[in-house]
């Protein structure tokens, strides 16, 4: 797969005029290359990048002591040995633990390919992975050449979060250079407070809007992102006219992407990074 050359005019504030028309669709690598690496570590970020992802996709949520890190789930269980080293404080809250504490678990031991605890014969070992932070994750992949889908992981209870992470972005400029960050979130409120802090960063809507809010919702939004299941070849082009653009999650079946790619959407989000040249199926 080669790397779009686009992947900066796919993202900008720019209307797109018909597929035809549109630059390359995109490859977002969801939670980086999560089909063969760890979920939302530094690890699955860098393997997207090998496999010539676009984008890579994280989530980040915040701490008891408010401080950013990549998570997908609210709570630690799922993806880390949280209930071997603090075995008497469930439900394992992300929002209950210092990031002190967060730092002291392995986020990669969880992991095989086969998804059955043996790991294929050459296989990388993931133990003792960590869980990152926004602020080491933003300064690693800073001299790659992906771009970043942030999720903002508010669960409707965190008002302030978008804040914290529009400063972050601040912190390391780099970031904000046209095309590089997406800012998302099924917290539709949370993704306007965030464009009224830092209004050059493109801000994406995950879900699926009724057609008859979306004229109100391009005064602001610039991508809105729905699971590839609600979409329709009809909905994409309701979305174009008015100069948003579409990004379809989570495909990892080949005949889906090309069936996405047939609707017209300008990129596809994936656990596989290299399912193929999107562009040439």
């Amino acid at each position: 797969m080669v790397r779009r050359i686009g992947l900066a005019i796919a993202i900008t504030l720019t209307a797109v005029a018909s597929p035809a028309t549109a630059a390359a669709p995109v490859v977002v690598a969801h939670r980086g290359a999560s089909a063969y690496a760890p979920e939302n570590t530094l690890a699955a970020f860098h393997l997207a990048d090998d496999q010539d992802a676009d984008l890579f996709e994280i989530d980040v949520r915040e701490t008891k002591d408010r401080r950013l890190v990549l998570l997908h789930d609210a709570t630690l269980a799922r993806t880390t040995d949280v209930e071997q080293v603090f075995p008497g404080r469930a439900p394992w809250r992300v929002t209950d633990f210092t990031l002190a504490e967060i730092r002291r678990l392995d986020a990669g031991s969880w992991f095989a390919r086969d998804h059955d605890g043996e790991r294929d014969d050459g296989e990388r070992d993931y133990d003792g992975e960590r869980v990152p932070t926004l602020a080491e994750t933003l300064r690693e992949m800073s001299d790659s050449d992906l771009g970043l889908l942030l999720e903002i992981k508010t669960d409707g209870q965190r008002p302030d979060l978008e804040a914290r992470v529009a400063d972050e972005l601040r912190a390391h400029p780099g970031w904000q250079q046209p095309g590089r960050v997406v800012v998302q979130s099924f917290d539709w409120a949370a993704a306007r407070a965030f464009h009224t802090r830092l209004p050059q960063v493109p801000v994406g809507l995950l879900g699926t809007p009724a057609a008859a809010d979306l004229p109100a919702l391009a005064g602001w939004a610039r991508q809105i992102n729905p699971p590839y299941s609600a979409l329709t070849r009809s909905y994409v082009r309701r979305v174009h006219a008015l100069g948003m653009q579409v990004l379809a999650w989570t495909v990892d079946d080949p005949a889906v992407a090309r069936r996405m790619l047939s609707y017209g959407v300008d990129g596809i989000i994936t656990n596989r990074p290299d399912l193929g040249d999107l562009a040439d199926t």
